[in-house]
């Protein structure tokens, strides 16, 4: 099994080191106009996002504590409650 990884390794780093230079000519390293708008795209797409989660975190109580859930006057959601041994 060691062979194996060992010649693996070694054929991917001999194929790495062999080549080529690729072909830079004078657009090689510019923004495309197509990059611009993707990039606005996505800052829309995620100022819509917050904005709409900021709209259903607004609907949501306060507090969940409620009066409505306690038991002989015990604290909400039977934190009061012990268990008896």
């Amino acid at each position: 099994m060691t062979d194996v990884l060992t010649t693996g390794l070694e054929f991917v780093t001999v194929v790495l080191a062999q080549d080529e230079p690729r072909q830079t000519g004078p657009e090689f390293g510019k923004a495309s106009p197509f990059g611009l708008i993707v990039l606005v795209l996505l800052l829309i797409a995620t100022f819509a996002l917050v904005w709409s989660m900021n709209r259903h975190l607004r609907k949501l109580p306060k507090s969940f504590d409620t009066d409505t859930d306690t038991d002989d006057g015990g604290s909400a959601a039977g934190a009061g409650k012990r268990d008896p041994d």
